[in-house]
């Protein structure tokens, strides 16, 4: 028996005026989605917790039966590995953001743009840098994204996010909450106001400037952590497993847990990856693979964009996706599809609303919901059920779980 996570990231959302009082998920054209509802088991899942707003790390690991409460050592270790970078025991790592600020060093845009080209060349004049006796290392990752990892001796973890996750203000000075941290403070707090002097003025920024695009300036990091110890995903449940996802951060919880990762050409982590083709990957990839994990970026974008309609547009892209895996699924394979977190509109960022779920397969009990929407299936059999139970439903139905007791 194969198994399969599709993950929507982002998807869940809460009722929009505009959609006459739907979510994008329930104002977008799903009939595949709609399908596999009608052929499933469904409900509502909380990742971590009722009410608890998920990281999409935090949510991944749960999802896949680890407790990010014990095994959660920060974002950016995930991140950096994601991308390839080298993450050493008693690195800190961090996750940032190319970001626009003006000569005050007031915040424009987070993101720069959603800046997608010749970001190697930015990162190429910072990486490497010496702050006292700590190497910086940096690297691009998708669009906006990028990692930083410093290394040197006696590093603390216990540091503040420079990246206040809002505009028209000024980055915060990183704060180290132990000794130890304290010194990762100084370097970070050095390291983000270089980025700002050799970034200002690099060729990169003065072609965008002249294009009339937001110039990539400064060097917004947060999420610092170290790497974590990790039990193995073929360990914990016996399964050769692949990742096929968008963006660095999954792909480094998948290096974490040993997963092979697969990547998509076309998959560009943006609004504008072509959704098909990460679907035939993922049904190439079941001739090779017990278990496969899939992430879908492009709802949780529009969300934090506060764009309505293109949510509803990927969405419905991700549809056309389970559509082909629905006609070209092998027989023996058990199915769970849902979100890691919703992102409503409203908000622009992740909340701790319940996001839907539905798991599909042989000898599932099909119960009586017909849509795939967040109101929807509150009808299903699962109920409500939490992140950490996911893998235990899968595993059970695709009887490939161990028995408690005798």
């Amino acid at each position: 028996m194969k198994l399969i996570i599709l993950i929507s990231d982002g998807m869940g959302d809460r009722p929009i005026p505009e959609l006459k009082d739907k979510t994008p998920l329930e104002a977008a054209k799903t009939p595949n989605m709609d399908l596999l509802a009608k052929r499933s088991e469904c409900g509502l899942m909380d990742p971590l917790g009722p009410g608890i707003r998920a990281g999409s790390d935090t949510a991944h690991l749960a999802i896949l039966g680890y407790d990010p409460y014990k095994v959660y050592t920060g974002r950016g270790p995930f991140e950096a590995g994601g991308i390839g970078m080298d993450v050493r025991e008693g690195d800190i790592s961090f996750r940032c953001n190319f970001a626009t600020v003006d000569e005050k060093r007031i915040i424009l845009d987070r993101r720069a743009g959603r800046i997608k080209e010749r970001t190697d060349e930015l990162s190429t004049t910072l990486n490497g840098m010496k702050l006292e006796d700590v190497v910086c290392y940096f690297k691009e990752s998708t669009a906006h994204r990028a990692a930083l990892v410093l290394r040197g001796k006696n590093l603390g973890n216990k540091v503040t996010d420079v990246d206040p996750h809002k505009i028209g203000v000024v980055p915060p000075r990183a704060l180290g909450l132990d000794k130890e941290s304290k010194k990762t403070a100084e370097v970070l707090n050095e390291f983000v106001e270089r980025s700002y002097q050799l970034l200002n003025n690099h060729p990169v920024n003065k072609e965008r400037r002249s294009k009339g695009k937001p110039p990539a300036n400064i060097i917004l990091p947060r999420g610092g952590g170290l790497a974590p110890s990790i039990e193995k995903f073929s360990d914990k449940y016996n399964l050769k497993s692949a990742c096929i996802v968008e963006v660095g951060l999954i792909k480094g919880i998948g290096r974490y847990l040993g997963m092979d990762i697969i990547d998509v050409p076309q998959a560009t982590g943006g609004l504008d990856t072509d959704t098909l083709a990460i679907g035939k990957a993922l049904i190439k990839a079941l001739g090779n693979y017990d278990f496969i994990l899939c992430n879908v970026k492009g709802p949780d974008l529009a969300g934090h964009d506060g764009n309505y309609q293109a949510k509803v547009e990927s969405i419905e892209k991700i549809d056309l996706m389970v559509g082909y895996i629905l006609k070209n699924l092998p027989s023996q394979v058990c199915l769970s599809l849902t979100a890691d977190h919703s992102t409503p509109v409203s908000v622009k960022d992740h909340s701790g609303d319940p996001v839907p779920i539905l798991f599909f397969g042989p000898q599932v009990r099909v119960d009586e919901v017909d849509k795939f929407g967040e109101r929807a299936v509150t009808k299903g059999g699962l109920g409500r059920i939490r992140g950490l139970d996911v893998m235990n439903i899968l595993t059970n139905l695709g009887n490939l779980s161990e028995k408690f007791g005798a």
